[in-house]
């Protein structure tokens, strides 16, 4: 390989192992995830160009806004961030990996040195006696130290959790596990919407903006759907659906109740409950009674069409609600007469059998029940690599734990044979949070003195 692509290599190595690049693709990674929180994911083009206009709209669409996730910026972002991250892991990897299994257990003075946390004392001890007292004060503030005879010197070393400095390198790993998943769950998952009324049953859901639906491989069927609302109000307080799921002709999955935050799963597609709403016209129990006969009967009959009555007279149910503010069910509906002239709309109240007809009316009315058909809106997704996700998360924890809250640190001491005494070295780092190191240094150097002193 010639100098000048030796050259190129390194220097293309350098540049994305910089610190730099990653704050820079972690600016721009903020920066656009911005962009997908504003602007809301995989709607209809309808919705966009009504939402920002036809200019708008098309810039969007061009700069792929609207699935910005998926969009070939987005992905590329990820990659440079990712060989970024594995460069500058590689890069520091070998200097960390010695320290861990090939530590410093003989030290000269140069390293003392180069210590912030140092001490040297005078004993009139042997360098055997010094080095008897001063072991066990290694092992109790670390572990039993590592013992050194070299050049006429004792030599002691000791560390704890030196298996932290890998924690920074256990997060990246994570990151990049995460990663993984991510594009596992875009290759081979999806998410879906689909609809189904109470009755029905269904076997292929829609992705937003697909032309296709997708085929599920088995049959989901809505055997019910039931809503309360919170009392005198519209807001639904909890709407459910009862699904099974038909496989190869068996029922496998009996009467599921599926609500908000208690979704179905079967064959790693999870169905949420999502939205619901009227799937046509309400089925409206009447009870007509005939003023001047007295007749009364009970017709089952649907709003905006017209139905005979008695002497040319005909009504029609004109609205219906099943919560009329605190009145509970009614409907709104109309006398005609006989000319087809239209009288003046009236409300009949379910929970107010009286309050049903205008008094010069020929007819009274009551709402005796009412039959609506819903559909249930399921939000339909597929992850297989939400598993991947789960495993970088929970690495993602342990990692941070280690290279947040655990240190390395290392305590080093040469004895050296001094007149009829010995002389010290005392020294000591870490590789993380140096204040609180400082603290336990200092009262490292307290306990040694009064242990020579004893």
């Amino acid at each position: 390989m010639t100098t000048q692509k030796r050259s190129f290599l390194y220097s293309l190595w350098d540049f994305f192992a910089s610190l730099k690049l990653s704050i820079i693709l972690l600016i721009l990674l903020a920066a656009t995830s911005i962009i997908g929180t504003l602007i809301q994911q995989n709607r209809s083009p309808q919705e966009y160009q009504q939402m920002y206009g036809e200019t708008l709209h098309r810039l969007f669409d061009l700069l792929n806004f609207y699935d910005m996730y998926h969009s070939w910026w987005f992905l590329a972002l990820l990659g440079i961030f990712a060989v970024n991250l594995t460069t500058c892991s590689l890069k520091r990897l070998p200097r960390v990996w010695k320290q861990v299994f090939e530590p410093l257990t003989v030290a000269d003075d140069a390293h003392y040195n180069s210590l912030s946390n140092r001490h040297e004392l005078r004993v009139p001890l042997a360098p055997e006696a010094a080095r008897d007292r001063l072991a066990p004060l290694f092992g109790e503030a670390l572990a039993a130290p590592v013992t050194t005879e070299a050049d006429g010197r004792i030599h002691l070393y000791a560390e704890k959790h030196p298996w932290s400095r890998f924690g920074v390198y256990v997060t990246h790993l994570s990151i990049l596990i995460i990663f993984v998943g991510a594009i596992i769950g875009n290759l081979w998952g999806f998410k879906a919407f689909v609809s189904i009324e109470e009755g029905t049953s269904t076997d292929k859901v829609w992705t937003a903006g697909g032309q296709e639906p997708l085929d599920l491989g088995f049959t989901v069927r809505c055997d019910d759907f039931a809503v309360t609302y919170y009392d005198g109000t519209n807001r639904p307080k909890e709407y459910m659906s009862i699904l099974n799921i038909i496989d190869n002709g068996e029922e496998v999955v009996s009467n599921r109740k599926v609500v908000v935050n208690d979704p179905l799963k079967y064959k790693g597609i999870t169905f949420y409950q999502s939205s619901f709403g009227p799937a046509g016209n309400p089925q409206l129990n009447l009870e007509i009674t005939d003023k001047a006969s007295g007749e009364v009967r009970e017709v089952t009959v649907t709003e905006g069409r017209h139905y005979p009555l008695s002497a040319g007279y005909s009504f029609a149910v004109t609205g219906y609600t099943d919560s009329y503010g605190q009145f509970g069910p009614a409907v709104e509906m109309h006398v005609n007469t006989p000319e087809g002239l239209h009288k003046a709309p009236f409300v009949v109240l379910k929970n107010f059998p009286g309050f049903g007809g205008k008094q010069d009316s020929p007819f009274s009315f009551a709402l005796l029940d009412y039959q609506q058909k819903h559909y249930t809106g399921l939000q339909v997704k597929k992850d297989p690599g939400v598993w991947v996700v789960w495993l970088g998360c929970a690495l993602l924890v342990l990692g941070s734990i280690a290279a947040f809250t655990l240190s390395h640190r290392r305590l080093w001491a040469c004895i050296v044979p001094a007149g009829k005494g010995s002389k010290i070295l005392l020294g000591g780092n870490a590789h993380r949070n140096q204040p609180a190191f400082a603290l336990f240094f200092d009262d490292l150097k307290q306990r040694t003195n009064d242990a020579i002193k004893a």
